[in-house]
């Protein structure tokens, strides 16, 4: 070999070297952007299934609007103009897409107002009902999760797994409806304890009425908590028992840690996850709330607004609150996997 071709081939190894470095470095942008485009396709999406779904919704959105009066054919025609019902369907395809790209999706027509002002104005009570739940059964599920894996095949495993089970198969809109009737209603010698459904009792300033508000919150929060919280309970649990046999877990125990710093600072994090995702998705769905329970508890959100519009039908309302109720899963479970390769940097790879 000559003198020189040895510049040569050194900086060839030093290419070979620095390549997959290189391209490690590079992983994660192409990883964030490749979810990014994901996400955005995704959105498009729901926003073409959005217009075309609810035209199979049966039903004459104007004939509703009357209630049932003696409309001549002049005026139905005159509504439909006002609405836009009376252009093809294509154009008002393109039309509702143009506009919904900028934020504007439409007039209701029920309530005659922009659809994005009902939505911020119902934003805030969904928030709350469904934030509150949000905290209290993540909390619960990943602490029972925990301790059930730990004790696993103990008795408290078996008595939360078995509760957690039950209460998750049970339908949220029957459960509502019992504690109504258990609770609200009152049955036998048992007096009713809270209101039977709204937000506030109306009449009430300050303490008072922030007190009223937490009174009205109790039945549909229980209701949700007792629901949802099984199901983080479950997948922290599974996937703890997963890492239960690890041998990192039997380092930890032999240098002498005891088994709660063990299981908090070890075996915990390397099984977060699942239940990260399912926390992101969740926290999707509080954007969404739920639309049976604000139902049966007459609860002013997103999701008795939903149901509401649902009923008449009112297209530009229903179709803006579907998209942002699978605009905020969608960008949450896109969040969830950009953070995954900050708990496992081999996610991104």
């Amino acid at each position: 070999m000559t003198a020189d071709a040895t510049p040569a081939l050194v900086e060839d190894k030093q290419r070979t070297a620095a390549g997959p470095r290189g391209r490690r470095g590079s992983a994660y942008p192409r990883y964030l952007a490749g979810k990014v485009a994901g996400a955005a396709v995704s959105l498009l999406a729901v926003l073409v299934t959005s217009f075309f779904l609810f035209r199979l919704v049966p039903g004459d959105p104007v004939k509703t609007m009357t209630g049932g009066r003696q409309v001549s054919a002049g005026q139905l025609a005159a509504y439909r103009e006002e609405f836009g019902l009376d252009l093809p369907l294509w154009r008002q395809f393109t039309d509702y897409c143009g506009k919904a790209l900028s934020g504007d999706f439409g007039t209701s027509y029920q309530f005659r107002a922009p659809v994005l002002d009902k939505i911020t104005e119902a934003l805030p009570n969904t928030l709350l009902l469904t934030g509150t739940a949000f905290v209290l059964y993540t909390a619960l599920g990943v602490f029972l999760g925990t301790r059930s894996a730990w004790r696993h095949g103990r008795l408290g495993d078996r008595l939360h797994t078995g509760l957690a089970l039950t209460l998750y198969s049970i339908p949220s809109f029957w459960l509502g409806l019992l504690l109504i009737i258990v609770l609200a209603v009152g049955i036998g010698p048992l007096p009713g304890m809270f209101p039977t459904g709204g937000m506030e009792s109306g009449g009430e300033e300050g303490f008072a009425y922030v007190a009223d508000v937490a009174h009205h919150l109790v039945l549909p929060v229980v209701t949700l908590v007792a629901v949802e919280y099984g199901q983080t309970l479950l997948v922290t649990r599974s996937a703890l028992l997963d890492e239960m046999g690890s041998d990192y877990l039997t380092t930890a125990r032999a240098k002498g840690l005891r088994d709660d710093l063990v299981r908090r600072r070890h075996a915990l994090p390397n099984a977060l996850l699942p239940t990260v995702t399912l926390i992101f998705i969740n926290l999707g769905r509080t954007v969404a709330g739920v639309i049976l329970v604000e139902t049966v508890f007459s609860w002013p959100g997103l999701g008795g607004l939903f149901y509401q519009a649902l009923s008449v039908p009112d297209l530009p309302l229903v179709q803006g609150l579907f998209f942002v109720f699978a605009a905020a899963v969608i960008l949450m479970n896109t969040l969830a996997d950009l953070v995954y390769p900050l708990l496992d940097p081999r996610v991104a790879r």
